[in-house]
């Protein structure tokens, strides 16, 4: 049977995405001949206007859809206080604790050498100014508890190892080679709560 290359050029395109594989690449593609054309055309608009209309905050590098986000427009926040966090979703799981009223800063991943990613590729500089800029009291770091958020937090508070700020990290009772984004509400406050100093380790 002769090959369809549409098909196979759109499981291409779905396997681009984290976690699919070739064989559900390649379901989801079938399934996309299966819909009505208003809901194709939907899905292709709502993909394309995501893209257009989405970008990294300026200021702390979450997404938004105005030319700032809420949370640094938002003038009750605490500006003395970062949290510090790898990714744009890993804020989310914080804000739904409702606790946590300080501010953030993404760094847009972490250090590895296996991935290339070094302390260029990174908004280390951009935090480095934001401290400075904002006479930030704290900074939380709260990236992941692998080997790469490891090296990554322990970079940052070396950085500030000779100031004034206090560098806390959270406390973990989160799993070693976890992610925030499973953790659950209970778990996470508690990390957040518990954090610990670790500047001058």
């Amino acid at each position: 049977m002769k090959e369809l290359k549409s098909i196979n050029k759109l499981a291409d395109s779905f396997s681009r995405l984290p976690g699919v594989g070739r064989k559900s690449a390649e379901k989801m593609a079938y399934a996309v001949l299966e819909m009505d054309q208003d809901v194709v055309n939907d899905f292709s608009n709502a993909l394309l206007e995501a893209k257009e209309n989405i970008h990294h905050c300026p200021k702390c590098g979450i997404f938004t859809e105005d030319e700032m986000c809420e949370i640094c427009s938002d003038e009750s926040r605490d500006k003395t206080k970062l949290l510090v966090v790898s990714y744009p979703k890993d804020v989310l799981s914080f804000e739904k604790l409702g606790t946590y009223t300080g501010l953030y800063h993404v760094l847009g991943g972490v250090l590895s050498a296996v991935s290339g990613v070094g302390i260029g590729d990174l908004r280390i500089d951009e935090l480095m100014n934001r401290i400075e800029e904002d006479h930030v009291q704290e900074i939380i770091l709260a990236t992941n508890p692998t080997t790469e958020g490891e090296t990554t937090a322990l970079f940052i508070a070396k950085l500030l190892e000779n100031s004034d700020i206090k560098v806390s990290r959270l406390a973990y009772g989160l799993p070693m080679g976890g992610h925030l984004e499973y953790a659950d509400s209970l778990t996470l406050s508690k990390a957040l709560e518990g954090r610990k100093d670790i500047k001058g380790e």
